[in-house]
């Protein structure tokens, strides 16, 4: 599987948000090229306040070695934000594969800074999703975000 691949993968997550009521945003975790995490954004379902994708996909990953980690790559169907990129780099994930940032982007430049190297896809149907989304559910997508 490739990146391409991988996406898709997320974004069936997101899609399977979408479907339950909650925020189109999905996410993989994988470790030498099989995903050993998956999960999408669950704040509506759950009433959480930090159940985004990547959360979600990493809490699912379970409890790694610091050295496994570093030997991921984090796919999301969206640019992660601050949260998200942050827990990416507490643990030390050197790879994040993102597809798409027009609706959204988070801390991209920073996370490259910290030496992640960053991915961007420009997956339309990444963006199509989300354009939906916001456009239908604007105020559910600003608590999302935090506005």
């Amino acid at each position: 599987m490739d990146d391409l691949d991988f996406m898709r993968e997320a974004l069936a997550e997101a899609r399977l948000g979408l479907a339950e009521g909650g925020i189109p945003i999905g996410s993989v975790l994988v470790l030498d090229g099989k995903i050993i995490g998956r999960g999408h954004n669950r704040r509506v379902q759950n009433g959480s306040a930090i159940l985004h994708a990547e959360m979600d996909c990493i809490e699912n990953a379970g409890r790694l070695r610091a050295e496994d980690y570093r030997r991921c790559t984090l796919y999301s169907t969206l640019s992660p934000c601050d949260m998200c990129s942050g827990t990416a780099l507490l643990y030390g994930i050197p790879r994040i594969v993102v597809g798409e940032n027009f609706t959204f982007q988070g801390p991209e430049q920073y996370l490259v800074v910290r030496g992640v190297e960053l991915r961007i896809l420009d997956d339309q149907e990444c963006v199509k999703l989300m354009r939906e989304f916001i456009e239908s559910k604007p105020e559910l997508w600003n608590e999302d975000i935090g506005l």
